[in-house]
């Protein structure tokens, strides 16, 4: 079973679920989070040491609660039965999603979850995209600068990065004279029309941020266009995205 994390608010990852429907996918929202079900094993030594019966316990890698669900995340003869393959969207739990808290406690309750779901997600054995870092559930937390640092470091033409600060209210923000050009990866495919050398950047990036989900933006599709920056928040209504996504989560990841 194929699992998205995201809000009830997401249309794209509820539009992705219902196409990966007859394969069992369901959508894991903040809401599950809070229901009893939950068995998070720390290690193997810790199995018969408890279990937790929503986010805030500790148990350990055993069952998960999708969409109201209780679902495996170990091994099961059932393949729908068992989670296959996670897909996150989003990069923290906020406060405005815990409707079903009282208000008072929204903020604690909201970083419990996060705390458990960076340790939920980092223990999954099957394929996550991406898995997360220990302040951002989509990966590494790394401002624009960093990207274009990053890429700089590899070799790949980049265009600063610049910021500007005013005491005037009417501060105009660089727009770029060319529409964006993008590159996204997922796994070892890149997927956009560009030349090879972009795609190769852009795998390139990917693989020095450890993440198999991201999306490049360059300033023109031909190989000596300059790198602007990048995005760990891939549009996944393209359906050739949403293809890509799927092949690797099921395992089927091809090369370029």
């Amino acid at each position: 079973m194929l699992v998205v994390v995201a809000s009830r608010h997401d249309k794209a990852a509820q539009a992705l679920v219902a196409n990966w429907a007859v394969y069992g996918a369901s959508l894991l929202t903040p809401e599950d989070l809070s229901m009893i079900g939950w068995r998070h094993y720390l290690s193997s030594s810790d199995r018969g040491g408890g279990e937790a019966g929503g986010a805030g316990g500790v148990g350990g890698v055993g069952e998960a609660v999708v969409g109201g669900r209780v679902m495996s995340t170990t091994g099961c003869a059932n393949a729908l039965d068992r989670i296959t393959g996670v897909l996150t969207r989003l990069p923290s739990i906020f406060e405005q999603e815990l409707w079903h808290i009282v208000p008072e406690d929204r903020g604690y309750v909201a970083t419990e979850m996060n705390a458990f779901l960076i340790a939920w997600l980092s223990s999954l054995k099957c394929p996550v995209l991406n898995r997360p870092t220990p302040t951002y559930l989509l990966g590494p937390a790394w401002r624009p600068e960093q990207w274009v640092y990053a890429a700089a470091q590899l070799g790949i033409p980049v265009r600063p990065v610049r910021r500007h600060s005013s005491m005037s209210a009417n501060v105009c923000s660089q727009v770029p004279k060319k529409p964006l050009v993008t590159v996204t990866v997922v796994g070892d495919r890149c997927l956009g029309d560009v030349e090879k050398t972009l795609a190769s950047h852009a795998r390139r990036l990917a693989d020095a941020a450890q993440v198999d989900l991201l999306t490049v933006h360059f300033s023109s599709s031909e190989s000596s266009a300059e790198l602007l920056g990048a995005d760990l928040w891939t549009d996944i209504s393209t359906p050739d995205v949403g293809d890509a996504i799927f092949e690797y989560l099921s395992g089927g990841d091809a090369k370029c």
